[in-house]
């Protein structure tokens, strides 16, 4: 949380103290740490001589509740430095103490205390007025965690106490709701259940292996994508995935970004090679192949190509954060003229991806650099204000909101962020579009103008799907593993009612199959119900009955994943509403938050 004066930053901030302040009646000789308000509310660092526990929790709510009843003035004092350090001296508070001669060390001469009712305690505030002001009914201990004072191992272990806390009692339970969906649907969780993807011990952490069902939706990602790209005119290459060591030094990788690619490879006689953490100097070793002219430019390669970043073993999370990554990546090569028009374009297909996957409450994040910091940044001063302003002026013409993010831009150039909110209420970082001057600079790349003379092109770095490892772990979650037909691993899943209906089944299973569906039959020895069960289980779109009146007559009965009734209808229009289903991709079956289902209105198929 940043926005200190906002008033939900007050009452987590309050409602901290409180919180310390009742866990203290319960173990009195407790020493405090550092007590934040967080996004979801606050949490308080502990050492205690008796450990609390999770049955401790309602006691300590009833005594928060009591002390907001008591409406206590939260009252400021400052004290000069030497005093406050003989109060926490007096208090025996010796985490408050270290971190107060920190401050003093530092050069605070005046050191803010807070006090309400007998507690009182270090901080700059601010809080609300008392504490009758907090609701009694919009906070929830949560958790108790381990962690380390100041963040270090070296450090003494404390009890981390977290606590909910919102603005009333609806936000807090809608907070919950969400967050138990989320459960449910963690990435982790259904890939698993769904047999999507397996991180093995053996092949090594943050290298997640895609098992077919989870190769079919990437593929269809990245089918939808190549089609899309086709028409806006990009040309697909081809990279390997290593470059020697001379490529990423010319193209600042190694200066800007050595902590994040992993160790190089020694051979020996030759220069040392890296696994690639970035597509685009690679691209431009085929831009500059021959010299090009301005009639080529708008000039797009793209690339599904696979790179390679270091990430900490901490930082690692299922599909969410790996160390291999495919990236639905492209690079424009562009004249200055061109720039508008072209990051338009990549914004309005990024834009366009989002909405197609339901996606709301899209944002953009506009990220510049820090002038002052000369180690991150290229040192361009008039590039990076020219292409900031040009950015800028895109954004105002796009017409959807935007924020700053200052000192987050590329090291090469500002960068567009686009943010959502997926089926779980979560606000999500999903693609990015970079605009990047330096390389053309560092790889000497040119193109032939109208005037006959050399000029630098600009690059214009995106991938609208981020990583298909990240974009499928979002997806899954956002859809809660029930994919729509043309995304579905399984498209039909053909459940004959009986033995004797076997063959008619798997024949008439067959004729999908031949028209490129993806189809299963459960012709295993299973009751009828458990086949029904398993294959609802399985989150199948589409489930189709079998039995002598179908077979007789033609027709198939269907049970649509999430819809509680089955209808009939002939096995041409089937196929026909199918075929459109997969051909124009239709989100035939987005599941949202409250569970409900959203249905295209073409086709119905009740009718």
């Amino acid at each position: 949380m940043k926005d200190t004066e906002s008033s939900l930053y007050k009452l987590r901030h309050s409602l901290a103290h409180v919180m310390a302040q009742a866990v203290l009646e319960l173990r009195p000789n407790s020493q405090l740490a550092f007590g934040p308000p967080i996004d979801d509310g606050c949490y308080y660092d502990f050492l205690f001589e008796v450990p609390i526990t999770e049955d401790d929790f309602p006691e300590i709510e009833k005594r928060m509740r009591k002390i907001i009843s008591e409406r206590q003035e939260f009252i400021e004092r400052k004290l000069p430095a030497d005093e406050a350090l003989k109060l926490l001296e007096k208090q025996n508070q010796k985490f408050k103490l270290e971190y107060c001669r920190e401050l003093v060390a530092n050069g605070e001469s005046e050191i803010g205390f807070f006090r309400n009712g007998s507690f009182e305690d270090m901080c700059a505030g601010p809080h609300l007025r008392n504490t009758g002001e907090l609701p009694p009914d919009c906070f929830k201990i949560d958790s108790l965690a381990g962690a380390y004072w100041r963040g270090s191992e070296k450090n003494p272990q404390l009890s981390r106490l977290y606590c909910l806390a919102f603005e009333n009692k609806e936000d807090l339970r809608r907070y919950l709701e969400l967050r138990k969906l989320a459960e449910e649907r963690d990435h982790r969780k259904l890939g698993k259940e769904l047999e999507l993807f397996v991180i093995s011990e053996y092949v090594g952490p943050g290298l997640p292996l895609l098992t077919p069902k989870g190769t079919v939706i990437s593929e269809e990602l990245e089918k939808y994508a190549k089609e899309l790209e086709q028409l806006y005119g990009y040309q697909r290459v081809t990279t390997p995935h290593i470059a020697k060591e001379e490529l990423f030094k010319i193209s600042g990788h190694l200066p800007y970004y050595k902590d994040d690619m992993f160790p190089p490879m020694h051979l020996e006689g030759e220069s040392d090679y890296y696994l690639k953490a970035m597509n685009c100097p690679l691209h431009h070793q085929i831009y500059s192949m021959r010299p090009r002219s301005y009639r080529e430019l708008p000039l797009r390669f793209a690339e599904t190509g696979c790179v390679y970043r270091y990430e900490k073993s901490g930082t690692l999370s299922g599909l969410l954060r790996v160390r291999a990554i495919s990236q639905n990546d492209a690079h424009i090569y562009c004249s200055l003229e061109q720039i508008r028009e072209e990051m338009k374009k990549t914004c309005q297909l990024t834009i366009g991806y989002l909405k197609k996957f339901r996606f709301e409450k899209i944002k953009l994040r506009y990220s510049t650099h820090d002038p002052t910091n000369k180690q991150k940044f290229v040192d361009n001063p008039p590039m990076w204000k020219y292409t900031e302003g040009v950015i800028e002026e895109i954004l105002r013409e796009l017409g959807e909101e935007y924020f700053l993010g200052f000192g987050e831009a590329s090291f090469y150039g500002p960068k567009i962020d686009f943010q959502a909110t997926t089926g779980l209420g979560r606000e999500e970082s999903i693609s990015t579009t970079q605009l990047d001057f330096a390389q053309p600079e560092r790889f000497n790349l040119t193109y032939i103008g109208e005037d006959g003379k050399e000029h630098r092109p600009f690059i214009i770095h995106r991938a609208p799907l981020g990583s298909y490892e990240r974009f499928l772990a979002f997806l899954i979650e956002h859809f809660g593993g029930a994919f729509p037909t043309w995304l579905a691993p399984t498209q039909i899943k053909f459940i004959p009612v009986g033995e004797q209906f076997f063959d008619g089944a798997l024949k008439i299973a067959e004729t999908f199959r031949q028209a490129l569906f993806r189809i299963e039959t459960d012709c295993s020895s299973d009751s009828f119900n458990k086949k029904i069960r398993a294959a609802v289980t399985e989150k199948i779109p589409n489930i189709v009955v079998i039995g002598s009146k179908e077979i007789e007559n033609g027709t198939l009965t269907l049970r649509r994943y999430c819809l509680p009734n089955q209808v009939t209808v002939p096995e041409e229009r089937f196929r026909k509403i199918l075929s459109q289903l997969v051909s124009e991709r239709l989100m035939d079956n987005f599941v949202d938050v409250s569970g409900s289902v959203w249905e295209e209105a073409s086709p119905n198929l009740t009718a």
